[in-house]
């Protein structure tokens, strides 16, 4: 159950508190028939650049802008800004808390966090002295050591009687390294009781309408989409957006020449033999994108047992492309023994970058899919793959990595 707390009582005489269950809105996952959500190009090219989902700024809304005064965690040039009010001790925010968490460590270069803390002091008895221990610990440089320990512990002090919380907060504290006494001190202080209104002063005069409430890159993100899945994908895609093509790659393989892919992954090496002569567009694509490290990193998003094992998108979504699309090759190959490898797409002529290996003959694929390699080392790699398939569990494990892939060219 997670409590999405009206803001509307904070000033008023009466309140109202909303608990509503969490609800989860799955986004479309890429499978080997269900890849990018993006228009489709025409097929009377070969090749065609595509308008990709832009990337969100900020805005000129109310909500202000960030400053030095945020308290900001990750890289100040991530390509994802996500800002996010809450209160220490509302359940859904600790909920969310750990949402987050797991957000920085999956996106830790992509993705900067900046939390803004109010207190719902009308509703909840320890949510002011909560506030004021963050801001008495950010005097102490260590204001993120207690985030951590308020959203981590909360149990433990959100059924203590007002009058304990400071004694068990000194106590836990101290064990952080911080110095009890100075926080006691900045507790206790009127001027963090008077920081604590003058910003909820500030908070009122943005009428925010519940919260969790969070922000990325400046739009509001319904409460629907707060679970990992949805804010996984949203980092992940923006992410993707500093990295796509605004342009179809130059024509440069060989076609009487010999290719080799090695795929360097986290479970071991994969060795593909690439197909220039059947599906020279294929392969042109994937040793550009090779070349420009565009797979580094990309997990193998979908790995069903005795099917596909698909990757090509470092979003991690199934919904990511390189920001064009290339016409489906059909050829005289055929999907007739495992480790074939074959683009992914949405319908014909939408290749991008998402390929699949096979793991068994797969007659079904025939006719639909360009077949541009066959596995003829490390197909044992492949099988042991960590299966997920996000469509059927969003809470997939994380996929497995392709590190690197290196091209051979004989």
């Amino acid at each position: 159950m997670k409590f999405i707390y009206s803001l509307s009582f904070l000033f008023c005489a009466s309140f109202l508190l909303s608990a509503c269950a969490s609800q989860t809105q799955t986004p479309a996952t890429g499978t080997a028939t269900s890849a990018p959500i993006i228009a489709t190009p025409t097929a009377a090219v070969s090749c065609s650049a595509v308008s990709v989902m832009p990337t969100p700024v900020l805005d000129n809304s109310v909500i202000p802008a960030v400053s030095g005064a945020d308290f900001s965690i990750g890289p100040a040039d991530a390509a994802v800004t996500l800002i996010e009010y809450c209160d220490f001790q509302s359940a859904g925010c600790a909920e969310q808390a750990q949402i987050i968490d797991a957000l920085l460590k999956n996106h830790e270069l992509d993705l900067r966090f900046i939390f803004r803390p109010l207190a719902l002091a009308g509703a909840l008895d320890k949510s002011d002295k909560a506030f004021m221990a963050a801001i008495s610990a950010n005097e102490q440089g260590k204001f993120w050591e207690m985030y951590n320990l308020l959203f981590a512990k909360q149990a433990e002090w959100t059924t203590l009687p007002p009058k304990e919380f400071e004694p068990w907060l000194l106590k836990e504290s101290a064990a952080l390294g911080m110095d009890a006494e100075q926080l006691s001190a900045g507790l206790n202080a009127p001027e963090t009781r008077t920081k604590m209104i003058s910003t909820m002063e500030a908070i009122k005069k943005l009428n925010l309408p519940a919260i969790p409430l969070i922000l990325i890159n400046g739009t509001l993100q319904p409460s629907y989409l707060l679970d990992y899945p949805s804010l996984n994908d949203t980092v992940g895609l923006i992410a993707l957006g500093q990295k796509q093509f605004s342009q179809c790659p130059p024509f440069m393989v060989d076609t009487a020449k010999n290719y080799v892919a090695m795929l360097h992954t986290e479970k071991g090496a994969i060795v593909i033999q690439l197909f220039a002569k059947e599906a020279p567009l294929a392969v042109n694509s994937f040793i550009f994108l090779a070349k420009e490290n565009w797979f580094d990193n990309a997990p193998f998003h979908r790995v069903i047992p005795g099917f596909v094992a698909q990757s090509g998108d470092p979003s991690g979504t199934g919904r990511g492309n390189p920001g064009y699309f290339f016409k489906t090759e059909l050829n005289a190959l055929m999907f007739d023994a495992p480790g074939m490898v074959g683009m992914a797409n949405s319908g014909p002529d939408t290749n991008g970058s998402q390929f699949f290996i096979t793991f068994a003959p797969e007659p079904s694929l025939n006719g639909k899919y360009t077949i541009f390699g066959k596995v003829i080392s490390g197909l044992e790699v492949a099988e042991s793959l960590t299966p997920r398939n996000p469509a059927e569990n969003p809470n997939a494990p994380n996929g497995d990595k392709i590190l690197s892939v290196e091209i051979k060219e004989q």
